[in-house]
């Protein structure tokens, strides 16, 4: 039996996740992500897949997040029809955030037709709502350390990740005809001390790991996050400005209500409304009751006024008339809306409203890849172009490092190190260059690891004869 890996996404960059298996003609995709960020990343979405879908027999699935899971309805539509194996919460956010991006997708289509700034006569949408919908039956549920069959020589166990609710890390066993071999897939990991989610578990055996190096270059010290994010809260409230925060629906927007509850109780921010202006965030917060034994924040949902989803100043706004209402506020309000990265949705009419405003602040709270709107902000651009109009910037831009759901380089260290024995190679995946490079010096330095960081369409065989 030979098994090889190629890399169709993922490598090089931290969006659009895709590594392919091919273990004796069974082919195995692990993540179906899109690609996000620079343009001649966004371009390789519109592409035809590396390989033929029908041909892939199944699709395992690390965790929600788009640029892990956002290329599955174009997959699907181009023919694969196999199963995809993803945790449960993961199966429920799957959902959630396909029919977003779809929607989206029409929406922004439908937008750059009207306005005309597209270079397309007749802007189309990657996939529609109804794509989306056509990859909720091939989505089989998997618990975690459950020992699932993917086929007679190909088992699947999931273990949690943190990162997000229901992430996972993937260990594929496969059975040669003389042994056994070990896959590990990282996924993204979450963080070690994270106030919601559990710790990624530690894993002891693997004889290839590809491991996930978004924060393999920097340390994310989440220590004082409160205080830092109370600072600027206080300081555009005394200004008479309000806090924008770009933030990703799923897992990031739950820390920070979190946050801010707390802050709010402890009387260390202005008692001020709280708007949640997504309504893919609201429906994934719910879920956070529905798998309440996926993370520890149990009890608190539980109590009066403990519960950070549910209290006096937090209003949930889900139509479009409401959030065009938040336009109108001036001061004395915080504002949490999708995309985290402002590469869509909602946060782009608040951007175009806000950064205009010397008094306003910005605040993003998680990595920015480069090439997004988020980064160019970050980088200190003084228009930011949306809607195909360049908006000045007089907002004060701010940006967070400790509300990463991403374990940063002392933390993925860590997890390497629970590692018993030393894989026969290790691929440092879902990182940008730099990131990636570092983190392979100092496994190859610290643990002697045969460290490899793929490029893109790169193919290796893992093992042959096994």
């Amino acid at each position: 039996m030979d098994i090889k890996v190629k890399f169709m996404g993922g490598a090089g960059t931290v969006t659009g996740s895709r590594f392919l298996l091919e273990i004796d003609g069974f082919n195995v995709l692990i993540d179906c992500g899109l690609f996000q960020g620079l343009k001649e990343l966004r371009l390789r979405n519109w592409e035809r897949f590396p390989t033929d879908p029908s041909k892939v027999d199944a699709v395992l699935l690390t965790h929600a997040h788009i640029d892990h899971s956002g290329y599955l309805p174009k997959f699907v539509k181009e023919g694969f029809t196999g199963p995809i194996f993803l945790t449960e919460p993961t199966l429920e956010l799957v959902k959630i955030l396909l029919l977003d991006a779809g929607k989206l997708q029409e929406e922004e289509a439908k937008f750059a037709a009207k306005k005309g700034y597209s270079k397309h006569q007749k802007p189309l949408p990657l996939f529609t709502q109804e794509d989306a919908e056509k990859v909720f039956p091939l989505l089989q549920p998997i618990a975690f350390e459950a020992e699932i069959k993917i086929n007679e020589r190909i088992t699947l166990i999931a273990y949690n990740a943190g990162h997000i609710l229901g992430a996972a890390i993937l260990k594929l066993k496969i059975r040669g005809e003389n042994q056994e071999k070990k896959l590990i897939f990282s996924g993204d990991l979450g963080r070690y001390r994270d106030p919601i989610l559990n710790p990624p578990a530690e894993i002891p055996f693997g004889d290839v790991v590809f491991l996930e190096s978004t924060y393999g270059d920097r340390l994310n010290f989440s220590s004082d996050v409160d205080k830092r994010l109370g600072k600027i809260i206080r300081d555009t409230y005394q200004k008479g400005g309000v806090s924008l925060i770009p933030s990703f629906a799923v897992g990031r927007t739950q820390m920070l209500l979190f946050y801010l509850h707390r802050l709010q109780e402890k009387g260390l921010i202005p008692d001020i409304p709280i708007y949640v202006d997504s309504p893919m965030a609201i429906n994934v917060t719910e879920l956070y009751k529905k798998f309440s034994h996926y993370h520890h924040l149990g009890p608190s949902l539980e109590e009066k006024g403990a519960n950070p989803f549910l209290h006096k100043n937090l209003h949930y706004y889900r139509d479009q008339e409401a959030s065009m209402s938040l336009n109108h506020l001036r001061g004395d309000a915080i504002i949490i809306s999708a995309s985290g990265m402002a590469t869509g949705g909602r946060i782009l009419h608040h951007l175009y409203h806000r950064l205009p405003n010397e008094n306003d602040s910005v605040i993003f709270v998680g990595f920015q890849p480069e090439g997004t709107r988020g980064r160019k902000l970050l980088d200190g651009d003084e228009t930011c172009r949306i809607y195909g109009i360049d908006v000045p910037v007089k907002a004060e831009i701010h940006f967070i490092d400790g509300l990463s759901a991403h374990a940063d380089q002392t933390e993925l260290i860590n997890w390497c190190e629970s590692f018993i024995s030393k894989p026969k190679f290790t691929f440092l995946v879902h990182g940008e260059k730099d990131a990636s490079e570092k983190l392979a010096g100092i496994l190859k330095e610290k643990f002697q690891w045969n460290t490899i960081c793929p490029h893109y369409l790169e193919s290796f065989e893992l093992f042959t004869g096994i």
